[in-house]
């Protein structure tokens, strides 16, 4: 086949497309077209778009932080590996594990290829709580689960944080969650999205024997914080009339609320957060997208219409065959290798295990769980496009 281009027309972002249809929608030979895009870019572009090249953003930390006891090593990784794998800005991982998990972490994470361990850097912590009797906190729910509401405390140097479950994957870039931040309006200081989107089938507005945040509540397993405005907050409550600090208040409300809570932290966020509705941002249920939004019939509005941002796997849906669509995502990611093609080695896979879960609710819908990581992968293969020709190109 031939391609004719006239010498007087200019590439812009559609060559990518282009080149995007060609390449990977067609699946044809990677590396030919690879080459020939390179060139037309590099003859073709207009002038401006040297300078653009040029002015790539300095990359700027994004923190990111998990809690992993028991046998949730391997969660934690995976998640941490979706996390990599498509997000632009650095990352700096806080682990919070328990001490017998720790070389386990550090040398599976050192296996990792040097061109994304570049792209991170981390700290792994001892399970440790400042206020209460630590064997409590530690029992509260799940194991070390607690250890969320400490980081605004342990953490005094770091600003803004994303906390997850070991259970997330994500399904694009943290950038884009990461942008929450700067919507917060003066009060606001934290981000969760809400347990259930309709209130008579949520279990907040059913079964809760204690206050919680909304008609729903809100689901803690996708956290974004400013631990700045957290720390320097002073929160009403439902024990004095006067505020109190974020460490001072935690041990009070729990031993107030120890016999009514179901979910542990969960439950003491949601009524911290119910005396303080202020300081709550709320995002889309996309961004902490559960089995419950599509088990018993869809029910994500933002996800039918954008894709899955976050994908949510709690009910330990990711190791039993209850709903195999989130079970697929899970696994394609843990066994995607690094620096495979993404489209060859992690979305065609995926396709192909849907197929075997269309006698589900959840199977039923597969533009929902692929809809946002397509559109992912197609944006990052563009930008390592542009980023090495920028890298490699001399004018």
């Amino acid at each position: 086949a031939t391609i004719s281009v006239s010498p007087k027309e200019t590439m812009n972002t559609n060559s990518v497309k282009i080149f995007w249809s060609f390449n990977v929608e067609k699946n044809l030979p990677h590396a030919h077209f690879s080459c020939l895009f390179f060139y037309l870019y590099l003859f073709f572009r207009r002038p401006g778009e040297q300078k653009h090249l040029k002015e790539l953003p300095s990359l700027q930390w994004m923190h990111l932080a998990v809690v992993a006891c028991g046998n949730r090593l391997e969660e934690t990784l995976i998640m941490l590996k979706s996390a990599v794998l498509f997000s632009y800005r650095k990352l700096k991982f806080h682990v919070f594990a328990e001490d017998s998990l720790k070389p386990e972490f550090e040398k599976k994470l050192r296996e990792w290829p040097s061109s994304y361990t570049k792209k991170f850097d981390y700290n792994i912590y001892p399970i440790a709580f400042s206020v209460g009797n630590a064997q409590e906190w530690k029992k509260l729910f799940k194991p070390c689960a607690a250890q969320r509401l400490f980081l605004p405390v342990i953490l005094k140097d770091v600003d803004s944080l994303l906390y997850v479950d070991t259970d997330v994957l994500f399904l694009r870039p943290i950038d884009d969650i990461w942008r929450f931040l700067k919507e917060f309006n003066s009060t606001q200081l934290a981000a969760m999205a809400p347990e259930h989107e309709i209130p008579k089938i949520g279990w907040y507005s059913r079964f809760a024997r204690h206050p919680y945040y909304g008609t729903t509540g809100v689901n803690s397993g996708v956290m974004l914080m400013n631990l700045t405005r957290i720390r320097n907050a002073q929160f009403k409550n439902s024990m004095i009339p006067t505020g109190l600090t974020w460490e001072e208040m935690l041990y009070p409300l729990y031993q107030k609320y120890k016999n009514y809570i179901t979910w542990g932290d969960q439950d003491l966020l949601n009524i911290i957060f119910y005396f303080n509705p202020e300081c709550l941002y709320v995002f889309p249920c996309q961004w902490n997208y559960r089995p419950d939004h599509c088990m018993y019939g869809s029910n994500c509005k933002g996800a039918e219409e954008e894709g899955i941002s976050v994908l949510h796997g709690n009910r330990g849906v990711y190791h039993d065959d209850k709903q195999p669509t989130f079970k697929a995502l899970y696994e394609v990611i843990r066994d995607f290798p690094f620096e495979d093609n993404l489209f060859q080695s992690l979305y065609y896979p995926l396709q192909s295990k849907f197929l075997d879960t269309v006698h589900t609710l959840c199977g039923r819908i597969p533009q929902v769980f692929l809809k946002q990581i397509e559109k992912t992968m197609k944006k990052v293969y563009e930008n390592r496009v542009i980023v090495h020709m920028g890298a490699n190109y001399r004018y």
